[in-house]
C-alpha cells in the first residue's frame, strides 16, 4: 500500500529540495542546479530567492556566475525566462521545445503571413555577427519581411531560436533592453539535439516532489506526462496525497517529518515554488491563491512562515529609508510577526545597502 502525505509532510518535503528549511552553503550555480531553474521573468527576483537561500549570499556571486556563462536566462518552461545552468539549459533545450511551438498559438491573426523557419534563419544570420536586442532584431527582420506583423517575427524568434540573455553591469545584471544571443555562441556548445523528457522529470521530482504527473505539466508546460512517469515506475517511489492523488518521488530524496521547523522566509515576485505544482496546497492555500496575482498577471512576492505562504510583501525605498510592507492573509501570531520582522530588517539591507534606516510594518 503506498504510503500517504498529508499537506504539511508535502510541504517540508518540497521545502528540503528548495532549500528553505535552513539556508545552505553553496555555490549560486550548484544552488541554481539543484532548484533546476529559478522564473526570471524579471532580472531581480532571481537575486532575492537566492539571498533566501544561500549562506552568505552576495548579488555579486550571481553576477558572476552569469558573466562565466555558468547560468544563464532563458526562455525555457512555460515559454517564460529562468535562470538555469548552462549545463541545463544545454541538456533540456529541445526538450522543451514543444512548450514553445504552442505558444505560438498566442499570435492567432498577427501570425498571418509568418513562416517561422525562415524568419528563424534570418535572426540566427543576424545574432551570428553579433549579439542585439529585440528592438534591433525585430526592426531588421521587418526589413527582411516587410509584410508579416513585426511583434510576430520577434515572438517566432524567441520561440524558435536557442538564445540566452548577454548579461551587463547593471545592478541585477540585466537592463530592461538586454541583448540576446546564440546559445551555441555564448555558450561554446550546441544543446542536445535529442529530448530527454524522461531525465527533466528525475531532476524535476529531486527539485519540486514528490508531484504528481498534472503538477510536473503545470510546471513544465509538456504535455502527456502521464505517460512518462508510467515508463519511470519502476524507478521511483510512489505515494498518495491527502486527496488519493497518486504522488512520485525519488526513492532517496528526502522527505522530513512535517512537524520540523520551517523559518520565516521571502520569496520573490514569480519565484517558482508558487507555481510549480497543478496542487499547490502544500505552499499556499486554494483560498489564498486568488491574492497571489494580479489584474495584469504579476505574481506577487509572499513571506512564508511555518512553511506556508501567509501573505505577500513589497518594498518601497524614499529618502533613504527602506521599508517592507507585510499584507497577511490572515492575521499572524506574534511569534511570527517578530521572526518575519528580523528577517525582514536583513532583507533591506540586502536590497538597499545604502539605507539610513529601515521599517518593518505588519497591514
Amino acid at each position: 500500500m503506498n504510503q500517504t502525505l498529508d499537506i504539511r509532510a508535502l510541504n517540508r518535503a518540497t521545502l528540503a529540495r528548495q532549500l528553505l528549511l535552513a539556508r545552505e552553503r553553496a555555490t549560486v550555480t550548484e544552488a541554481v542546479g539543484r532548484l533546476l531553474c529559478m522564473q526570471a521573468q524579471e532580472p531581480k527576483p532571481p537575486f532575492l530567492g537566492l539571498w533566501s537561500r544561500l549562506e552568505g549570499f552576495e548579488a555579486s556571486d550571481l553576477r558572476a556566475a552569469l558573466h562565466d556563462r555558468s547560468l544563464v536566462r532563458a526562455t525555457t518552461m512555460r515559454a517564460t525566462l529562468h535562470l538555469m545552468t548552462a549545463a541545463d539549459y544545454g541538456a533540456f533545450r529541445e526538450t522543451l521545445q514543444p512548450v514553445l511551438d504552442a505558444a505560438m498559438r498566442v499570435l492567432g491573426d498577427r501570425a498571418e503571413g509568418l513562416d517561422a523557419g525562415a524568419t528563424a534563419d534570418v535572426a540566427r544570420a543576424l545574432l551570428r555577427e553579433r549579439p542585439r536586442t529585440f528592438n534591433e532584431t525585430r526592426a531588421l527582420l521587418k526589413e527582411e519581411f516587410p509584410d508579416v506583423d513585426e511583434r510576430a517575427l520577434g515572438y517566432a524568434v524567441r520561440m524558435c531560436v536557442p538564445l540566452v540573455m548577454v548579461p551587463t553591469g547593471d545592478r541585477w545584471a540585466f537592463p530592461r533592453a538586454s541583448e540576446f544571443a546564440l546559445a551555441d555562441s555564448w555558450l561554446g556548445f550546441a544543446p542536445a539535439a535529442e529530448p530527454a523528457v524522461d531525465a527533466l522529470m528525475l531532476r524535476y521530482l529531486a527539485a519540486y516532489g514528490p508531484a504528481s504527473a498534472a503538477d510536473a505539466q503545470t510546471w513544465s508546460g509538456l504535455a502527456a506526462l502521464g505517460e512518462v512517469f508510467d515508463r519511470l515506475r519502476p524507478r521511483l517511489r510512489v505515494l498518495t496525497d491527502d486527496a488519493g492523488r497518486e504522488l512520485f518521488d525519488l526513492p532517496d530524496a528526502p522527505r522530513p517529518d512535517g512537524d520540523v521547523p520551517a523559518p520565516a522566509r521571502f520569496l520573490p515576485e514569480f519565484d517558482a515554488l508558487v507555481l510549480a505544482h497543478a496542487d499547490r496546497r502544500r505552499i499556499i492555500a486554494d483560498a489564498h491563491r486568488p491574492s497571489l496575482t494580479t489584474k495584469n498577471l504579476r505574481v506577487r512576492a509572499v513571506f512564508l512562515w511555518d512553511g506556508f505562504a501567509r501573505g505577500v510583501w513589497e518594498t518601497d525605498y524614499k529618502r533613504r529609508v527602506a521599508t517592507l510592507r507585510l499584507r497577511p492573509f490572515e492575521p499572524l501570531p506574534r511569534a511570527a510577526e517578530a521572526a518575519l520582522t528580523a528577517e525582514g530588517e536583513a532583507l533591506l539591507r540586502f536590497l538597499e545597502p545604502a539605507a539610513k534606516e529601515t521599517a518593518v510594518t505588519v497591514e
